[in-house]
């Protein structure tokens, strides 16, 4: 199928379990771990991304004539549009006003994870962007057989974006904070970069931390205990309850992911007087710490910025890795050394009218996004640098 060659066949896998590791780790070119199979597996066989949850799998595979899967998307069909973090309430609504069926839709993502990856994976051996034009042609065949309303590709990478974008999907942009690692030797280098009142507001949050008797640690793979996942489980229900709602993620998908990931994993924990009352889960790739999620039991002045962003900044250099990404939201992020990114998402809308709405509000968002990312950058915290 796909671009004339009739010896590429798309089809549906309903269970990723249903397709071997080796197979589809093997379309990943950067060990992105959220995209991994363990990963995605963990999300399904412990309940988290099922029909039950409305995260539906329906994973898109292209084989070549030997029955080889040269191409993959995790794909799911959606009943709702919540822990997506591209968020399209607004669209939803408006196309059920006009009497059209929003839901369900098909959705290509890493359920509950705004972070950027691949999710048009292509086998090296074949021709990289004519294999993923061939994924984004099967699934507008997928969602037209299915006569569902639309596609969505979020936190896809640049180059996914363009050839979506060329195919004629409309195209949105998103901004996230990253912290990038020019080779410090350690956070007081780090510190020596930022303007002289960012240093010492940062100085003074961190001894905070140590003034409450509190003590922040990382705990790697094996190292985390039963006992720090029930407590790290117990902060996340608590901060879900409180700020969304609903949690996504059981508390066996935590163990699960330790058990198939290892040192991929990377629990901060903080104790006062031996007890544990906050944590933050992070994963690691080869060059990236990814932070995902945050609770507490009690709000302790500055504890969100340690566990979560000073933390990790610290393992990174520790660590010779480049970048942290701390997820969606949090301009305060800016005066803490994470700067602004874009990110990308693309749509696929077969109704014209509707189609025509969303791109004129993408159009609108996109230059919200742009004139954000200019003002934000001149918040920075780092020296001007002179050419």
């Amino acid at each position: 199928m796909a671009d004339g060659n009739d010896s590429y066949i798309a089809r549906i896998v309903e269970n990723i379990s249903d397709i071997s590791a080796r197979d589809w780790d093997g379309l990943i070119g950067d060990k992105n771990p959220f995209v991994s199979h363990a990963f995605l597996s963990a999300l399904e066989e412990t309940g988290c991304a099922t029909e039950q949850t409305g995260w539906l799998p329906h994973h898109l595979i292209i084989q070549d004539e030997t029955s080889k899967i040269i191409a993959a998307s995790p794909l799911y069909i959606k009943s709702h549009s919540q822990g997506e973090y591209v968020f399209d309430h607004g669209w939803a609504h408006a196309w059920e006003q006009a009497g059209g069926n929003y839901y369900p839709k098909m959705q290509v993502s890493i359920p509950f994870s705004p972070v950027t990856g691949p999710r048009l994976l292509a086998n090296k051996k074949n021709s990289i962007d004519s294999t993923k034009l061939s994924l984004i042609k099967a699934l507008e065949t997928v969602c037209l057989k299915l006569n569902l309303s639309s596609v969505h590709v979020t936190f896809s990478t640049e180059n996914e974006w363009d050839l979506m974008g060329k195919s004629g999907w409309i195209q949105r942009l998103g901004r996230q904070y990253h912290w990038h690692n020019h080779n410090y030797s350690s956070f007081e280098d780090f510190l020596s970069e930022l303007n002289s009142r960012k240093r010492k507001s940062i100085r003074r949050e961190r001894r905070s931390i140590i003034d409450q008797g509190l003590i922040v640690k990382p705990y790697v793979g094996e190292d985390i205990r039963t006992t720090q996942w029930d407590s790290f489980y117990r902060f996340y229900v608590d901060t879900y309850d409180r700020k969304w709602g609903y949690p996504y993620l059981t508390r066996e998908f935590f163990e699960s992911i330790q058990e198939r990931l290892g040192d991929s994993i990377v629990l901060m924990i903080a104790e006062l007087d031996g007890l544990a009352v906050a944590g933050a889960l992070n994963f690691c790739s080869t060059d990236t710490l990814y932070g995902r999620n945050w609770g507490c039991i009690k709000d302790f002045p500055f504890l969100h910025f340690e566990t979560c962003y000073y933390q990790a900044i610290d393992f990174a250099i520790d660590n010779n890795l480049s970048r942290v990404e701390a997820g969606t939201q949090g301009p305060h992020k800016i005066q803490r050394g994470y700067e602004p990114v874009e990110t990308y998402s693309a749509h696929f809308i077969p109704n014209n009218s509707f189609r025509d709405a969303v791109q004129n509000f993408c159009r609108e968002e996109k230059r919200e996004v742009e004139w954000e990312m200019l003002r934000t950058n001149e918040l920075s915290p780092y020296k001007q640098k002179t050419t």
